[in-house]
């Protein structure tokens, strides 16, 4: 449903052909909501359908340019300002975490450091767009807008990198992670000593 309200949304700066709305979705949106190229004009049809956008001009090859309507508006306004945000649930990498202990030392502190890796290469990817953006000097909306979402994504991917590497710290500070197999195995007390917790600390 969000794709809709994302068209509405580029619509509602001026009219566009799908062509240059696609242009825009790649360039902007996409980083928060991808969607394909079958997706966008599929979509645009179902707008047209429903009367909230409506087709004000045609060129050759089939061209078609798209104008909000004033019920595409009022919709496009409606989803801003009365319809919660929907927040994903689910996360599948971090569930992983919680069964790391299933696996050996070094297959955890991998899984960690690939999601740092992986982080790390997003952040670099978004901190380049938001210079190519800024040094452009591009203005409107649109870009204002844009940017705020931009440094979301810059800000998420650092404190994801930041988050795996110390979790990696944290693993290899525990005497046991996965199989017994990769901790040494610890000599028997002597009958007449106090045995001790792992941290030194007399139980």
């Amino acid at each position: 449903m969000t794709l809709r309200h994302a068209m509405l949304g580029l619509l509602a700066n001026g009219p566009a052909s799908g062509y240059d709305l696609l242009k825009t979705f790649d360039l902007s949106l996409a980083n928060v909501w991808p969607a394909t190229q079958s997706q966008v004009y599929t979509e645009l049809g179902k707008l047209a359908d429903s009367g909230l956008i409506t087709v004000s001009a045609e060129g050759p090859r089939g061209r078609k340019e798209y104008t909000i309507t004033d019920e595409g508006r009022a919709e496009l306004r409606h989803w801003l300002t009365e319809v919660e945000p929907e927040l994903p649930g689910r996360n599948g990498a971090l569930l992983r975490v919680f069964f790391l202990d299933q696996v050996e030392r070094r297959e955890a502190l991998g899984y960690l450091g690939g999601r740092a890796e992986r982080a790390a290469e997003e952040h670099a990817r978004l901190t380049a767009l938001r210079e190519a953006l800024t040094g452009e000097g591009e203005s409107g909306p649109l870009t204002t807008h844009g940017l705020l979402a931009l440094e979301y994504g810059i800000r998420f991917t650092a404190m994801i990198e930041e988050w795996a590497r110390w979790a990696a710290d944290q693993l290899n500070q525990v005497e046991h992670v996965g199989d017994p197999a990769d901790s040494p195995a610890q000599p028997p007390a002597p009958a007449d000593s106090t045995p001790t917790a792992p941290s030194g600390i007399p139980m």
